[in-house]
């Protein structure tokens, strides 16, 4: 609630639902994770003892697919071309997914693995249809799940840090290297540039000069080198 203080736009996240009680308060469009859905169809699949009996999730698996190849097709059209195949396109294989997890609900045991895939997908459902609608929102939170992989891999070495503000410091040091990746930004290099000019900093405008997606990268570039 805090990091979202006044925000106002779309919220792209996983199925956690705490998520969900901050998008209604802050009257957010709140879009979901397709990938996420699809992770636990592909779970489904595995778990089926016989290989030729895995043709339910193979159904689910094939028309999330196809969303996702339409997508590679477009991913440098522009927002207005991205928008006009999404609803020409994707929008009917959605219909067909919906239609097809509705005939699975009333048909699958709901604590068997391929029913826990079905009944999440259902939940989550709301949260899967905004990308229709809007083209800048993509189909998975990948971007951010790679970006936080590292740290999440990591943190078990952490877990015995002795103080909260050094896990603080570092929290900001991560979101501070990953905001430069995100903006084409060499992290060392942008490091190096904002240690050198904050001390020099003494005013909000000033402050909010060194954050990534206001620092050019060939300035970046040319200070460190």
């Amino acid at each position: 609630m805090r990091l979202l203080e006044g925000f106002a736009g779309i919220l792209q996240t996983d199925g956690y639902e705490a998520y969900g009680a901050v998008a209604q308060a802050k009257g957010l469009i709140h879009a979901g994770c397709y990938a996420h859905a699809r992770r636990r169809f592909e779970d489904a699949r595995k778990a089926q003892a016989d290989p030729s009996r895995d043709g339910q999730s193979r159904i689910a698996l094939d028309l999330i697919g196809q969303l996702y190849r339409i997508e590679r097709e477009i991913k440098t059209a522009a927002a207005d071309e991205r928008l006009r195949v999404r609803q020409s396109e994707s929008a009917p294989i959605v219909t067909e997914l919906r239609a097809w997890l509705d005939k699975m609900a009333d048909a699958v045991l709901p604590q068997s693995t391929l029913g826990k895939a079905v009944f999440y997908m259902l939940g989550q459902w709301s949260k899967l249809l905004p990308f229709l609608d809007h083209p800048q929102i993509p189909l998975d939170t990948n971007r951010v799940e790679n970006a936080i992989r590292p740290f999440c891999i990591g943190r078990k070495n952490w877990l015995f840090s002795q103080t909260t503000a050094g896990a603080t410091a570092s929290a900001r040091l991560y979101s501070l290297v990953e905001s430069a990746k995100a903006n084409g930004i060499e992290p060392h290099a942008y490091l190096s540039r904002l240690f050198a000019e904050l001390p020099k900093a003494t005013s909000a405008d000033h402050f909010e000069s060194l954050l990534p997606w206001n620092i050019d990268n060939a300035t970046v570039s040319a200070r460190t080198t």
